[in-house]
């Protein structure tokens, strides 16, 4: 089974958003990503902003990565499960991390915290919908 028909095949809430509205939200939010995240690793690298400032970016950038491997690539709906509340706390933890440093790096954030949350909803609705099926 393709990864879209098992997809497809998943119980999901009726306010599941349409594929064309997540591919949107994260053509708006990859920009934002890569020039914040960006920014955050230049200063590091420069060692203007102390190490501890951009691990929790490393890390959401990991986990933001890992989460179709794991979910479309693995079928895996635990793991894609544990992965995006991992996405969404680092969202936190990046905001406060870097806030002394550049508040306008935390603020630019809070779009991405927006679509992580609705994702993360969506997420554990999926695995509370499908749990027979894990």
């Amino acid at each position: 089974m393709s990864w879209m028909e098992w997809y497809q095949s998943l119980a999901k809430p009726e306010w599941t958003p349409a594929p064309a509205t997540i591919s949107l939200m994260w053509q708006i939010l990859y920009p934002i990503i890569i020039v914040t995240f960006g920014y955050v690793f230049v200063q590091t690298a420069r060692r203007k902003w102390p190490v501890r400032v951009a691990i929790p970016f490393v890390v959401n950038l990991v986990a933001n990565l890992s989460f179709t491997p794991l979910m479309f690539g693995l079928q895996s709906i635990p793991l894609a499960t544990v992965d995006i509340v991992i996405v969404w706390a680092t969202i936190i933890w990046m905001m406060f991390a870097v806030w002394q440093h550049s508040r306008w790096i935390a603020l630019a954030q809070l779009p991405y915290l927006t679509w992580v949350s609705i994702a993360t909803v969506l997420q554990l609705s999926i695995m509370a919908m499908n749990w027979a099926r894990i």
